[in-house]
């Protein structure tokens, strides 16, 4: 699956942010919030396309809510709550130029988002692939 594979050099990137400490540099601090963004596109996007293959109608699940939310039934996620969240830093991304907003994506993304993310990985490649 093409999207799943891209789904895991995504992640694969942005595991890369985890051994960087503040403070950041501008450059460094753009990457780190480009490679969340990348990754959860990807992801998204992976799950849209299993979800799809797998029988679930393509019409309820066109936005990435709709996919997260849709994801949550068929048991792809666990926690939705925090795929929420990370669907609200997604789009605060475009804000990321605000230091305070870029340094609280970044933090996210190590603190829940890669673990999110690996959860992701695992399941896909354990039952939906």
């Amino acid at each position: 699956m093409k999207k799943y594979d891209n789904f895991c050099r995504a992640l694969h990137n942005l595991k890369e942010i985890e051994s960087r400490q503040p403070p950041y540099d501008i450059i460094t601090q753009t990457g780190m919030v480009s490679l969340f963004e990348i990754c959860f596109e990807q992801s998204w996007k992976a799950m849209k396309e299993l979800l799809e293959y797998s029988g679930y109608s393509e019409h309820k699940i066109g936005s990435p809510r709709a996919i997260i939310k849709m994801a949550y039934q068929a048991g792809m996620i666990q926690d939705e709550d925090v795929w929420v969240d990370a669907l609200h830093d997604r789009n605060n991304v475009a804000h990321s130029y605000n230091e305070a907003i870029a340094l609280s994506i970044i933090r996210a993304s190590k603190e829940r988002y890669i673990a999110m993310f690996e959860a992701l990985q695992q399941e896909l490649a354990q039952n939906w692939l």
